[in-house]
C-alpha cells in the first residue's frame, strides 16, 4: 500500500468518525443504581444544551433493549436524534432472567431516580422505548407504574394471552405506542393486533403502526421508528 493510499484511508476514517460524532453528546457516563438489593448499571446520555437553558428541565426516554442485544446498542440508535431534540437516555443492560421481571418496573423508576441526580429531567416527561424483550418489559412498566412514566413505545413485542390481565393493574391508562413489521419472524401482525384490541378494549390510548417490507430487526428501521415513537410520546405528559 502507497503512502498517499495509506493518507487517504485515514482521511476517510476521520471523516467518517467525526460524522458519526457529530451531534453526539458528550454528556455520558456508566453509571449505577441501588436499586434495593439490586444493583442495576445503565448508560446515562444528557444531551449539551446552551448556559441559558441548563435551568429547563429535559424530557427523558429509558431505552430498554431485546434478548441478546446490549444498552449500548440501544444508545446508538437514539444518540444523535436525542441530541438534536435535547432528551435524556437512560439505557440499562437487561439480564436474561425470569425473576427480573418481577422487579423491572421498580428498577426501571429507581434508574431514572438515581439520573436525577446527574440530569435535569421533567418528571411529567419520563417515556420507556422498549425493543423486542425489552418491549415486553415496557409493557409491564406501563401497567405498574403508570402514574411514573407518561408514556411508553413498543418494537415487535405483544402481551401474551396468559398475561392479559396485567391491562386492570393500571391506576392510570398509560398512552401506548406499538410498532410491529409485516414480516416479523417471532411475531404475527395478528397476535400483535390482538395486543392492540386488549389494550383499546380496556381504555388505554393506542397509536398502531404496522411497518411494511419490515422484520423483527429494529436497528434496520430505528430512525425511522424513533421519529414516529418520539413524535407520539412527546404529546404525552403526566398530569400535574
Amino acid at each position: 500500500m502507497s503512502n498517499r493510499t495509506r493518507m487517504l484511508l485515514v482521511l476517510c476514517l476521520t471523516m467518517w468518525t467525526a460524522a458519526r460524532g457529530a451531534g453526539a453528546s458528550s454528556n455520558e457516563a456508566s453509571r449505577t443504581a441501588h436499586c434495593g438489593g439490586i444493583e442495576q448499571t445503565y448508560l446515562l446520555s444528557s444531551p449539551d444544551v446552551p448556559s441559558q437553558e441548563k435551568d429547563q428541565p429535559l424530557s427523558a426516554v429509558v431505552l430498554l433493549h431485546g434478548a441478546g442485544d446490549k444498552a449500548a446498542n440501544m444508545l446508538d440508535a437514539w444518540r444523535h436524534f436525542a441530541a438534536k431534540h435535547k432528551i435524556v437516555l437512560l439505557a440499562p443492560d437487561l439480564p436474561r432472567d425470569p425473576k427480573f421481571e418481577d422487579a423491572a418496573p421498580q428498577i426501571f423508576r429507581c434508574i431514572v431516580e438515581d439520573a436525577k441526580q446527574h440530569a435535569r429531567i421533567d418528571p411529567a416527561r419520563v417515556y420507556l422505548f422498549g425493543n423486542s424483550m425489552g418491549g415486553y418489559l415496557a409493557y409491564d412498566a406501563a401497567m405498574f407504574e403508570s402514574e411514573y412514566f407518561a408514556a411508553i413505545a413498543v418494537h415487535a413485542m405483544r402481551i401474551a394471552d396468559d398475561y392479559a390481565w396485567i391491562v386492570t393493574r393500571a391506576r392510570r391508562k398509560t398512552p401506548i405506542a406499538i410498532y410491529i413489521g409485516d414480516q416479523d419472524q417471532f411475531f404475527s401482525q395478528d397476535s400483535v393486533r390482538q395486543t392492540r384490541n386488549l389494550l383499546r378494549k380496556a381504555g388505554f390510548p393506542v397509536h398502531y403502526v404496522e411497518l411494511d417490507h419490515h422484520d423483527h430487526n429494529y436497528y434496520e428501521r430505528a430512525d425511522e421508528i424513533n421519529l414516529d415513537a418520539w413524535k407520539f410520546l412527546n404529546e404525552n405528559r403526566l398530569p400535574q
